[in-house]
């Protein structure tokens, strides 16, 4: 693989082109034809594969460390998940708006939620991520929304929250147990980096043994130093859209996006309802095996 500076976007399930800008398109093409033809010996003919019984008991122990991180919130996180939930769902086609006619990758769902959440009290942003690639790590771009907490020591910390958490760790030809913990994963993630990383550190894990079983290669803008890139690169903020200019739009695609994005939301939470009750006896399992560990 040539080293040269490509960038590739992660607005994937958003955009239908893949999200990549007109600058990046090319370089992205090259960086992953490059991939398939020097780093991947792998057939593919068939978009899903069983399982082997060794990987499927790796992914199976990848699987119960996501849903331990996914109970692993203080009460801070598990309040601000359920306003935020809340809130997307309560978001309307009428209410997205992009503030010109470039390609918009759903920054109107993002700026309308940070608007609901603003409207809340809460210290919410858009922020935008850009970092230079290398030989080992594509370069690229990436939006979230994050919030300040702030703690009752005076001290600051961002809160990340990702609308399409999900879509950063679909791989190709996935075994059936990886689909499982890939949808096992939250749809709209909402916590601090450093247990973000573990959710990223867990999947880099199962992407490689699913794909390792089809003689693939992880790719490159699946590595961990690239996912981690997303969100801890330098970033620039902003609370809104650039009202000031704005040309309302409806967009068919960002419409379409939203609409999914709720089903999605809804079947969760009736997911979380139904296990509701074994959860709350892992969270408690969980919360005694912090304190020992920690006394």
């Amino acid at each position: 693989m040539n080293c040269r500076d490509y960038s590739s976007s992660s607005n994937e399930l958003w955009d239908g082109e893949g999200g990549v800008s007109h600058e990046s398109e090319h370089d992205l093409a090259v960086m992953v034809n490059d991939f398939w033809e020097n780093g991947n010996s792998g057939s593919v003919d068939s978009r899903y594969s069983s399982d082997s019984d060794s990987s499927l008991s790796d992914l199976v122990q990848l699987a119960d460390k996501i849903s331990y991180f996914k109970l692993a919130m203080d009460q801070y996180e598990r309040d601000l998940l359920s306003v935020v939930n809340s809130l997307a769902l309560s978001i309307n086609v009428k209410d997205l708006h992009a503030s010109n006619s470039d390609p918009c990758k759903a920054s109107c769902i993002r700026f309308s939620l940070i608007k609901l959440l603003r409207l809340s009290g809460y210290d919410a942003g858009v922020c935008t991520s850009r970092w230079q690639g290398s030989c080992k790590v594509p370069g690229g771009d990436h939006e979230y929304i994050d919030i300040i907490r702030y703690n009752d020591t005076g001290s600051t910390e961002r809160v990340i929250v990702d609308v399409d958490f999900r879509s950063h760790f679909e791989i190709a030809r996935a075994v059936e147990s990886y689909d499982r913990i890939l949808n096992s994963l939250p749809v709209i993630y909402v916590g601090s980096f450093t247990r973000l990383q573990q959710f990223l550190q867990v999947m880099v894990e199962a992407a490689r043994s699913s794909l390792k079983q089809n003689s693939m290669p992880l790719p490159p803008w699946r590595s961990f130093a690239y996912l981690k890139a997303k969100w801890q690169s330098p970033h620039h903020r902003k609370h809104d859209s650039g009202d000031d200019n704005r040309n309302t739009v409806e967009h068919e695609k960002c419409g379409g996006h939203l609409k999914r994005l709720h089903t999605l939301l809804l079947s969760e939470i009736e997911v979380e309802r139904t296990l509701r009750p074994y959860n709350r006896d892992r969270r408690a399992k969980s919360e005694r095996r912090r304190y020992l560990t920690s006394h």
